[in-house]
């Protein structure tokens, strides 16, 4: 199950490890990805921190922590070819993946329909 941040990002949790995307309506609003700048392993992270940063032809933006916890991996891929973002933002197109500190935390998140009336 894919849970939603008003920032935009989408987590979906394996036990204690969450992987973390842009959203679809991310990454149309930011156009075509032309850099991808992620986060190294074992960099603690703080809800609402910088985590990453991205760059298209319209604009620079930060990609937030959804949570508290630790880089455990990131996508490789998409520093290499930032285009994987957007052909497939929920799947091949994830940042990284990270070790939540509580993973109750989740549920302050919000479900799919919740993140489909934000965006509207």
């Amino acid at each position: 199950m894919l849970k939603f941040t008003e920032d935009h990002e989408w987590l979906k949790l394996d036990g204690e490890v969450v992987t973390v995307g842009i959203t679809v309506h991310a990454s149309e609003q930011l156009g075509d990805l032309v850099f991808v700048e992620l986060p190294r392993v074992g960099t603690k992270l703080s809800r609402g921190g910088a985590a990453a940063v991205v760059e298209s032809v319209k604009a620079a933006s930060d990609v937030f922590a959804p949570l508290d916890g630790e880089i455990v991996e990131v996508n490789q891929a998409i520093v290499e070819d930032p285009s994987i973002v957007n052909s497939d933002p929920l799947g091949a197109g994830w940042f990284f993946k990270l070790k939540l500190s509580d993973t109750k935390a989740m549920e302050s998140l919000l479900d799919e329909t919740a993140y489909k009336t934000l965006v509207g």
